[in-house]
């Protein structure tokens, strides 16, 4: 099965792309499953259809859902959230405010992501296409996995041991309940199935994120912080779409002065992602809405490119050897160098940038070797290591 992941900034168009798309693989026969992580779903406007959290038929091999994130909670915290339901209610009664903290942040998130591990595990369809919330909240979705995986590797063994231990003395003079081996177990099969959903978003065969933008200023320049922290992330980005683009028609009268806006944002666009593959639609006099329409625009969107394909790749970490030791190259564009920051404790480093932030385990090669300097220029950060190594030929 092949994944598709649509993002931009709130308004950009990211449901319409997306179901165009769809649209325009199912015609060519293909079996396609798009489907909505928004909370504000608008993909059921798109097909004038009405959908749930169930697969729907909109059309033909065309199918879609809009996830409904309060469900998909119910079906995988299981003992986690009734374990929490005792602690939350062990001094007063279960109310309404209990049942809405144990919604913890991020979670809604995660359980559409879990989602979309379960429709490529049952391999129904042969491409799921993923209308995406805006940037912001996308973000979180992805770089989840990766953070709940790395706290658990850190905090889970040891906890479970202690528990075993201390459990019938907390108990009994406490009162205070502690985790059941079955809550444990619950844990363990969440993790197990968060761990293969990372290692899934992580394979550039499958997976690939495409930004949707428009040629504005202040849209182009989220579009490129997108891109810059889903490099931090290690996701392929394939495609840039831009949406919007007035016709030179339209641009008389009062629509005039957008000329050069519009000019130097496709101009800025075509530079900043130069060697990506950049799609361009134009403003229609009409809402994309429907079936024909949504098929006729993905046809138009993408002319003879298939967009099942994978339409760029570029490889984000590389390790290079040198004379005195390693450098770590990131490819990481758009990033000003004052908003970052790089910090080593034992084999791993912490990158930020901005408000994201990156704890990555190092490679085997460098897990015993200090960062002794660090450069970012053309868009990409190189972390340098000493080497512990003798330089070949030296005394």
């Amino acid at each position: 099965m092949r994944i598709i992941l649509y993002t931009g900034k709130g308004g950009v168009g990211k449901t319409s792309v997306a179901a165009a798309t769809a649209c325009k693989i199912a015609s060519e026969g293909k079996k396609v499953l798009v489907v909505s992580t928004d909370m504000a779903h608008s993909l059921s406007d798109s097909f004038d259809a009405r959908l749930s959290n169930e697969p729907t038929e909109v059309g033909s091999n065309l199918y879609a859902l809009e996830i409904d994130s309060v469900l998909e909670n119910e079906k995988s915290w299981g003992n986690i959230k009734a374990y929490m339901e005792k602690l939350m209610v062990l001094k007063a009664k279960k109310n309404i405010e209990s049942e809405e903290l144990l919604v913890f942040p991020g979670f809604d998130e995660l359980m559409s992501l879990l989602r979309i591990k379960d429709i490529y595990d049952e391999g129904i369809y042969d491409v799921l296409i993923v209308d995406c919330a805006p940037t912001g909240e996308t973000m979180s979705l992805l770089k989840f996995p990766d953070l709940f995986k790395w706290w658990m590797e850190k905090l889970f063994p040891i906890k479970r041991k202690g528990a075993r231990i201390v459990r019938p003395v907390v108990q009994a003079t406490l009162k205070v309940p502690v985790p059941s081996e079955e809550t444990f177990d619950d844990i363990e099969k969440l993790y197990a199935k968060i761990d293969q959903l990372h290692q899934l978003m992580q394979n550039k065969d499958i997976v690939s994120i495409r930004i949707v933008t428009t040629p504005e200023k202040i849209v182009v320049k989220e579009a490129k912080r997108s891109f810059s922290y889903l490099h931090l992330f290690d996701y392929n980005v394939d495609a840039v779409i831009v949406n919007r683009i007035f016709s030179k028609a339209s641009l008389d009268g009062y629509f005039e002065k957008w000329t050069n806006i519009q000019k130097e944002s496709l101009t800025d666009i075509a530079e900043s992602f130069k060697g990506i593959p950049i799609f361009k639609l134009e403003l229609l006099s009409h809402e994309l809405r429907k079936y024909e329409t949504l098929r006729n625009i993905g046809d138009k969107l993408y002319g003879a490119a298939d967009p099942v394909d994978i339409l760029f790749r570029e490889k984000i970490f590389k390790v290079e050897k040198e004379e005195n030791g390693y450098t770590l190259a990131i490819s990481m564009p758009f990033v000003d160098k004052k908003e970052l920051k790089l910090s080593q404790k034992g084999d791993e480093i912490t990158i930020s940038v901005k408000n994201e932030r990156r704890c990555l385990a190092l490679p085997a090669k460098l897990q015993s070797l200090e960062i002794d300097g660090a450069k970012y220029s053309e868009g990409r950060l190189k972390i340098h290591f000493s080497s512990l190594e003798p330089v070949p030929g030296s005394p």
